[in-house]
């Protein structure tokens, strides 16, 4: 079975930058893609974005296109999200899922992290 650990959360002036890592062990697959999703208290949760095994293929959320950026590193079995010009509306528990398709849902990612809290403030 495959472990995720989020890092790298944190408090942030709007328009600063964080960077979020995942970190997978255990039982990994080769192929596997992993996607970043956010959810705020009493809200559903959010996609942000996903990325293929081989980082050919990559998804973003309107609200985050332009702004972050999906990026893995096989050999760490890492995965980042670099988050820049943060804005409150950022502001959530961000998660991270491994998948085997490149998929927007929840629902078609298997293992998650436990999050990490970002919080931007105004």
């Amino acid at each position: 079975q495959v472990q995720l650990v989020e890092s790298g959360g944190g408090l942030v002036q709007a328009g600063g930058s964080l960077r979020l890592s995942c970190a997978a062990s255990g039982r990994t697959f080769i192929g596997y893609l992993i996607g970043w999703f956010r959810q705020v208290p009493g809200k559903e949760r959010e996609f942000v974005a996903a990325i293929s095994w081989t980082s050919s293929i990559t998804d973003y959320a309107d609200s985050v296109k332009g702004r972050f950026t999906i990026s893995r590193d096989n050999a760490k079995s890492t995965t980042y999200l670099q988050m820049n010009r943060l804005k409150p509306e950022d502001t959530a528990v961000y998660y991270c899922a491994q998948g085997r398709v490149l998929s927007r849902s929840g629902g078609d990612y298997g293992a998650w992290g436990q999050g990490t809290q970002v919080t931007v403030s105004s």
